[in-house]
């Protein structure tokens, strides 16, 4: 029941994706987290910054950070303390490689990655087309034991 909720109220509209609407620049507007429950949560503040990059030869990269990171106090990422390190880590978002689309998603092949695990793996994502906007959604996957839906929104950088 949990799973169809989640899939009507994600269900894709609007124009065809295609290769020629994706292309370009896009700069991270919102990101939360949605349960089943309709309960969003917004792991990476309500204002966190970021870009997903779409070439028209296939090649993808995406970055992203949480609001309010802080700089190392000490500048150099080596000689920070490992909590200042760790922080550093969990506030960051960040892979790049190929893309393909399939209908109303789009499949980024990761090559490199801030998480490591995430390398050699494909990462689905459903799309919404809006404007100048997209909506990218994750699968539903567990996070701290709760169902849950990813719902980055992106706008164009014009």
């Amino acid at each position: 029941m949990h799973t169809l909720i989640l899939a009507l109220l994600f269900a894709p509209s609007g124009p065809a994706l295609t290769k020629d609407n994706l292309i370009g620049t896009w700069k991270l507007v919102s990101y939360w987290n949605v349960a089943a429950s309709g309960e969003k949560s917004a792991p990476y503040g309500e204002h966190p910054t970021g870009f997903i990059t779409y070439t028209g030869d296939g090649h993808m990269n995406a970055i992203f950070t949480a609001e309010g990171r802080k700089p190392l106090s000490t500048g150099d990422r080596f000689a920070a303390g490992e909590a200042e390190r760790a922080n550093a880590f969990t506030t960051l978002v960040a892979y790049a490689g190929t893309y393909r689309i399939d209908g109303d998603k789009v499949i980024h092949h990761v090559e490199v990655a801030w998480l490591q695990s995430w390398v050699g793996t494909e990462v689905v994502r459903s799309v919404r087309l809006d404007g100048d906007k997209i909506v990218l959604r994750t699968e539903s996957r567990a996070v701290r034991g709760v169902q849950q839906v990813g719902e980055l929104t992106w706008e164009r950088v014009k």
